[in-house]
């Protein structure tokens, strides 16, 4: 390991099976936990969320860099929200091809043809970027995605620096223990969340989260609960279901669920085709979306977090147009994409689908889809792309650069899994929140980090998906 953790520690195979059962001691100690999958609608029993043995290693450079972005990430998403013109040129070929996107799209439209009924907006996002490894052995930031949607993970990466610290002491590395930053996402996000629920002014309206039916992580939202109810601030999770069943405006358009109104609705379910179940549920999205209620995210802030939109800025000229006198905000910006291409029918897609052919590991090939999971990667692309190449269903995907970061050695510590040492890559993530009213940003922060670490013969999904599992950077 780079600075990290030396070999007389990661191979000594019995300090590690007692370092093992020390850490999970400790994450259960520290409220690291997640519910089974036996059970994920009760908290009889749980156990610890997956984490990595130590932490891993990141350069102190790139670590800053992703951090000090993340405030203009926050305004480029509020900007494109507010961007008719360029969500409806962006999404053009995509709604062609892609039924989710085109639902929520008219969504977006009604809205905008009856007017927004609430001025204030509230983001909460994460961004998401692994290190690429340059020849020089340097690497370099580069972004994945932006997550605009339930960006999970602020409440239990709260908890997780503890743990590393104090696995590291009792490993004898104290040096080591003291490099691990601490880190608050849940506090900065449920920061936001109370100004979003302050500026809409009703002391008896609550902050409703809207969650999913399965509910494994919920830990992880009740971090953020538990901040809003130190303020005083009322929280209740309901499913669609709930909304669909007793939601309801009044002549305000004021919303109100199971009788009590709503300051806030948090979504942290509705960024996948199989949440909407039924019409009532797209109902129920229409609803709260008309309503007078802060939405985090709103439909169009939805929107902004698509692959299409991510594909399009990359463009040359684009990140000018949402910041015109700011040269050194787009330099910031485009220093972190990774190469992005169209796969809209004509010559520049035709050249895009050649290219992915030819060379098929230098790339990803992307749908529009959030959850992990879902990208295709190596000679899976060849297959995707020689049935699609032709027709116009090819507008539903975008290709990207595959990021090479390099591996670090590392043991997944899993529920019922072995104890082996692996080879690891992490994936950098920032926290983002801000919170505008009309035009005026009342708060644009960067609140946190997440290192999320997964063995490298998985390409895709995260930790809620069963792949990747909860890191610190041991910072050099």
């Amino acid at each position: 390991m780079a600075l990290g953790i030396p070999d007389e520690v990661m191979m000594n195979t019995a300090l590690i099976k007692e370092l093992a059962d020390v850490a999970k001691d400790e994450a259960l100690l520290q409220g690291v936990l997640m519910r089974i999958q036996e059970t994920p609608n009760s908290s009889e029993l749980v156990s610890y969320a997956p984490f990595t043995l130590f932490p891993t290693p990141v350069p102190k450079a790139v670590f800053f860099q992703a951090l000090a972005v993340q405030t203009h990430y926050n305004t480029l998403v509020d900007k494109i929200s507010q961007d008719t013109d360029f969500l409806q040129e962006a999404l053009a070929s995509t709604i062609e091809v892609d039924d989710f996107t085109a639902r929520l799209f008219r969504i977006h439209q009604q809205i905008l043809k009856e007017g927004r009924s609430q001025s204030i907006v509230l983001g909460l996002n994460r961004s998401d970027y692994m290190l690429d490894q340059r020849g020089d052995g340097s690497s370099s930031l580069k972004q994945i995605e932006i997550n605009t949607f339930a960006a999970s993970f602020g409440g239990l990466s709260s908890r997780t620096p503890d743990v590393h610290r104090h696995i590291l002491k009792v490993a004898g590395r104290l040096e080591e223990s003291q490099r691990i930053l601490d880190n608050k996402p849940a506090a900065g996000l449920a920061r936001a969340v109370a100004k979003a629920w302050e500026l809409y002014g009703s002391e008896r309206a609550i902050v409703m989260f809207l969650v999913e039916e399965s509910q494994r992580n919920i830990f992880d939202q009740r971090y953020i609960e538990s901040e809003l109810w130190k303020r005083n601030i009322p929280t209740k999770r309901k499913r669609f279901d709930d909304v669909c069943k007793t939601g309801s405006l009044d002549q305000d358009k004021r919303l109100f669920v199971d009788g009590q109104e709503v300051a806030v609705v948090y979504f942290r379910n509705g960024y996948m085709p199989q949440n909407y179940i039924s019409e009532q549920t797209w109902d129920a999205r229409l609803l709260m979306e008309r309503s007078q209620a802060v939405k985090c995210p709103d439909i169009s802030t939805h929107l902004a977090g698509t692959k299409k939109v991510q594909q399009v800025l990359a463009r040359p000229g684009v990140l000018e147009k949402f910041f015109p006198d700011q040269p050194q905000v787009v330099e910031q910006i485009r220093a972190t994409f990774a190469g992005l291409y169209t796969l809209d029918m004509g010559p520049e897609g035709d050249k895009t689908v050649e290219m992915a052919l030819a060379a098929p590991d230098r790339f990803v090939l992307k749908p529009q889809r959030e959850g992990g999971g879902n990208n295709i990667y190596g000679s899976e692309i060849c297959q995707v792309l020689q049935g699609v190449k032709g027709t116009t269903e090819r507008m539903a995907y975008i290709l990207m650069d595959k990021i090479h970061p390099a591996p670090v050695q590392n043991y997944l510590l899993r529920r019922d899994a072995p104890l082996q040492i692996s080879n690891c890559l992490s994936e950098l993530g920032a926290f983002g929140a801000y919170v505008r009213q009309g035009q005026d940003m009342v708060m644009n922060e960067c609140v946190g980090h997440l290192l999320r670490t997964k063995s490298s013969e998985h390409s895709d999904g995260g930790v809620a998906a069963g792949v990747a599992v909860l890191d610190n950077p041991l910072l050099f």
